[in-house]
């Protein structure tokens, strides 16, 4: 077997001195497809800067495709939160996609070719179904249309592990749907391992291998009807929750104060995006 795109050793993380969470003990494997879950500041994104090389362990070891996570890693795609941006911005969107070729803080750090680059930023935004809006200004874009074009960006320097952070935040159902389903396929044609955060399990319940659950207790990984389950979210949490699971599989968390909770349900949609 190939060694672990990841690997975390006893691994914890915190800032000032402080650990938001500690000894987790976890490998993803290449291909893998894993959903990272949990309630607001219990330290999902904190996970994904390890992973980019941006902070360091407080303790315990991580390798990343089979070395120390460093910043600039061309084999590492990253999708950042979602931004707004005004409507006058003369950034366009085939702008944004380039600087995944070109080199920012997140890509290769090397210049390609004039038109390598080109056949690159090309390929990427037809891959993401971009192309029609790809030279409107981003500011003119939807939430949706913008998402597609940051995971352009990701994948223009044809990464081996895709991250995600929140890439459903703040988008319909029907974009959550669109937007979860492109980047499983996506991850199997060209064969990423993708490391996903988001608020809800369910528009991903069809296309993830494994979920990754942070909280306040520790970090448990497996399928999510091994993870998302009373027991041991009750545990994870340090209090009683109870997993309802409804005729759709679909998992929803109940019995925890509303900022503390991971909701697993679909909610209400945002305002829509196109």
């Amino acid at each position: 077997m190939s060694a672990p795109v990841v690997a975390a050793r006893g691994l914890s993380a915190g800032y000032g001195g402080r650990e938001i969470w500690g000894g987790a003990t976890f490998d993803i494997e290449e291909g893998e497809f894993v959903a990272v879950l949990g309630p607001n500041g219990a330290g999902k994104s904190t996970l994904l800067k390890m992973l980019l090389g941006l902070i360091r362990p407080m303790a315990g070891s991580l390798e990343v495709l089979g070395e120390v996570p460093r910043r600039g890693n061309p084999a590492i795609g990253y999708v950042p939160q979602a931004r707004t941006y005004e409507t006058e911005t003369a950034f366009r969107g085939v702008d944004l996609v380039r600087l995944g070729v070109d080199g920012t803080r997140w890509g290769p750090g090397r210049i390609l070719g004039t038109r390598q680059a080109g056949e690159s930023v090309r390929a990427a935004i037809e891959a993401v179904g971009a192309s029609s809006y790809a030279s409107r200004r981003l500011g003119q874009m939807s939430g949706g249309e913008r998402q597609r074009l940051f995971l352009a960006q990701a994948l223009a320097a044809e990464p081996r592990l895709l991250l995600l952070d929140e890439p459903l935040a703040n988008l319909d159902l029907r974009n959550q749907s669109a937007m979860a389903e492109l980047v499983g396929s996506l991850a199997s044609s060209r064969g990423l391992t993708v490391v996903l955060v988001a608020h809800d399990v369910n528009p991903l319940r069809d296309l993830v291998d494994r979920v990754c659950y942070v909280a306040a207790r520790g970090i448990e990984i497996g399928r999510p009807d091994e993870v998302i389950t009373t027991p041991v979210l009750s545990r994870l949490y340090g209090a009683p929750v109870e997993v309802l699971v409804d005729s759709r599989n679909r998992r929803f968390v109940v019995g925890i104060d509303e900022e503390l909770a991971h909701p697993h349900s679909h909610g209400a949609a945002e305002e829509g995006e196109e």
